[in-house]
């Protein structure tokens, strides 16, 4: 179905607003996925806040002329499906997933912090954790370092005998 300019238009501006918000591109070949796959793939990306679509070529390369994602202009070629993403590995994840259980779907390259990524530069992405299990291993980090010098001071005290006394001086605290 052809475009009239002004729709060819609407679809461009759509497009620049996702690419100003994301951070990721991740561009995929989608050739002889099924309808019921790609409405899968959609729904997963959804939930993981990722935007697929489904974009004639010369509109995506318009669309991203002076963003970040520029750098792959050269790669889009073909029937490609665009994910991107304001989280930094939610559009490299979600693809690389799907990938991995259906092998229609062949991941071309993509795009992070304005250097074009070839496929197994979205395949390392798409293997680092999610932001909550970092902030997680922060915390476990962190806390590691308070936790064993209270444990060291804990025998200290019940060493030197001071056992007895730790519990009176809670009970004064509280």
């Amino acid at each position: 179905m052809s475009l009239n300019r002004s729709e060819k238009q609407a679809v461009v501006e759509e497009v620049t607003s996702l690419a100003a918000k994301a951070q990721t591109l991740v561009l995929a070949e989608y050739r002889g996925i099924t309808v019921a796959d790609m409405t899968k793939l959609r729904s997963q990306a959804r939930s993981q806040g990722v935007s697929l679509s489904v974009l004639k070529n010369t509109l995506a390369r318009r669309a991203v002329a002076g963003s970040q994602f520029e750098v792959v202009g050269d790669q889009m070629t073909g029937p490609l499906i665009y994910g991107f993403s304001v989280d930094a590995v939610a559009a490299a994840k979600v693809v690389a997933d799907f990938a991995k259980t259906n092998d229609k779907l062949v991941i071309r390259g993509g795009a992070f912090g304005g250097k074009a990524l070839d496929v197994n530069g979205v395949k390392q992405l798409a293997n680092i954790p999610s932001k909550e299990v970092l902030l997680a291993q922060l915390c476990g980090l962190l806390m590691s370092p308070v936790s064993r010098t209270a444990v060291v001071l804990k025998a200290l005290a019940e060493k030197k005998g001071g056992g007895a006394q730790a519990p009176v001086a809670e009970e004064a605290a509280a």
